[in-house]
């Protein structure tokens, strides 16, 4: 055993230099060109469809119609606090009302979501409220687009490789790049 104290706990991968000898870790280089935007619940996962994308996609389905199950089970405790209130019928007809209309405006703007970006994000920010009241209705929507993709998955993978091509077009018809030149043999004289 050494006496040394600084020998006593061999090096761990945290403690592990770059190769500029600092104490900071190596970190991989950042790929050229644009990169995938993460979604949420599944990173970047979607691109290939590694990494547990399908128990993700799976955990989304049942974590999700779960929450609306609970949901729904705690706005029929709030309905029943109404009917033991005795507020009378024309408010519990307007809360169900409104529970089924901000449900439905929120699935709306949740599934489209998915495909498109909003045209005016002042305008979805005013509809917060009314997608926060509708909760159930965005749980639903999660719901039946994790069975066919992750949400928002198709939006994204359009974007991706929009900007793919975009970038992939532009680095081979820019003029005097050098990654793209053809290495022409020298001459003997």
């Amino acid at each position: 055993m050494s006496d040394n104290p600084q020998n006593a706990n061999p090096p761990t991968p945290s403690d592990a230099t770059s190769p500029t000898g600092s104490n900071v870790p190596a970190t991989p280089p950042t790929p050229a060109g644009p990169q995938p935007e993460p979604i949420r619940f599944f990173g970047t996962t979607w691109l290939e469809h590694t990494n547990g994308y399908a128990l993700r996609r799976a955990g989304v389905a049942v974590g999700s119609i779960a929450a609306a199950a609970a949901g729904c089970f705690l706005l029929r405790f709030a309905y029943q606090g109404l009917q033991i209130a005795d507020v009378g019928g024309f408010v519990g007809a307007l809360v169900i009302v409104m529970f089924a209309v901000c449900s439905a405006i929120a699935f709306r703007k949740t599934w489209e979501s998915f495909t498109t970006r909003p045209t005016d994000p002042s305008r979805d920010q005013q509809l917060r409220s009314l997608k926060t009241i509708g909760f159930v209705g965005s749980l639903l929507a999660y719901f039946f687009r994790s069975l066919t993709e992750a949400p928002g998955e198709k939006l994204h993978r359009h974007e991706y490789e929009t900007a793919l091509a975009q970038y992939t077009r532009r680095r081979n018809t820019r003029t005097g790049n050098p990654a793209t030149r053809k290495k022409t043999p020298k001459r003997k004289n």
